[in-house]
């Protein structure tokens, strides 16, 4: 049995199953403290009856700042001009869940508990980045209803790419911020914010 609860900073001296699997993305300390003061609302965390963290979601509503906003106000994304500017959304800055918890559901559970708190706040849509290569992952996502926006290239330190995942959020009823064949759109690494 598992619980869902938002992230304190004492969970992050529990994080060691989860960081220890080699495709997570693991920060400093103050990377994850300032998530949590920043967007506590958007950090979450699954955690057995031991008390033992199995998984933790890291997210943040934001939009893009200026120079990229739109000249025109309120945003409409039929009069935006920039292909590169993101309206007010949720992204997924860190999802994680440890070897022996996997296949549980804990990932789904932490990103419905994202996408509750960006329909709260009316955000357009929810984002993620995944390595390329990480077909496991990129099956969870489509599972959950993400799809391909764009192929960063190089985006990882290691050179590998990234997908730009999106899900479109009751906000974005047109389906503006979400494309087909999202794997055929290049972008440098430079244009993501």
């Amino acid at each position: 049995m598992t619980s869902l609860s938002r992230l304190k900073p004492t969970d992050i001296y529990l994080f060691a199953d989860c960081n220890l699997d080699p495709l997570t993305e693991t920060y400093n300390i103050g990377y994850y403290l300032d998530y949590m003061a920043k967007w506590p609302s958007c950090c979450f965390v699954m955690k057995n009856t031991s008390g033992m963290v199995e998984g933790y979601l890291l997210g943040k509503l934001e939009s893009s700042p200026p120079p990229n906003a739109p000249t025109a106000e309120p945003y409409d994304p039929d009069t935006n001009q920039n292909p590169h500017y993101l309206p007010w959304h949720a992204h997924i800055t860190a999802l994680t869940v440890a070897p022996d918890a996997r296949r549980q559901g804990h990932a789904q559970k932490m990103t419905e508990a994202l996408e509750r708190e960006a329909e709260r706040k009316d955000a357009w849509f929810i984002d993620l980045f995944v390595r390329a290569d990480n077909v496991a992952a990129r099956k969870v996502y489509d599972g959950m209803g993400y799809t391909v926006y764009r192929k960063v290239v190089e985006y990882y330190a290691d050179g590998a790419d990234a997908f730009d995942m999106r899900k479109p959020l009751k906000r974005d009823k047109e389906r503006k911020h979400v494309r087909e064949n999202g794997e055929s759109f290049e972008v440098d690494p430079a244009y993501v914010w």
